[in-house]
């Protein structure tokens, strides 16, 4: 199931340094980042190998998520919050806030035969 990981921050009055170092369970091998979002779904699927960590950098948004268990709805609000998907993990962003700035991490390159986009039947 999708879970929480708070990135390690460092906060002075300077200001505010978030590391991510050691704490995403695989290795990187894509970044994107979704903004200018109006009021419209994204996602809509799951992975057959890609593990994602979602961190929303500016603004927030919500990710519904569905592992065919347990339905679960995270709130992304801090940039030092990062929800981890897991390929079973059948997902929907959406409410994005004007500002908001969602950036993945994701453990495979693209490939359009790694995705899923029918949901779990009830």
């Amino acid at each position: 199931m999708a879970h929480l990981i708070d990135l390690k921050t460092f906060t002075d009055k300077r200001g505010n340094l978030t590391v991510i170092e050691k704490v995403i369970p695989f290795e990187i091998k894509r970044i994107f980042y979704i903004y200018g979002v109006d009021d419209s779904k994204r996602g809509g699927h799951r992975h057959h190998k890609t593990v994602q960590a979602a961190i929303c950098l500016k603004g927030s948004c919500k990710i519904y998520n569905n592992n065919s268990r347990e339905e679960k709805e995270f709130v992304l609000d801090r940039p030092d919050k990062c929800l981890i998907l897991l390929p079973e993990d059948w997902h929907t962003m959406f409410e994005f806030s004007n500002d908001a700035i969602l950036m993945v991490l994701a453990s495979e390159n693209f490939e359009e035969s790694d995705y899923i986009f029918e949901p779990y039947q009830k």
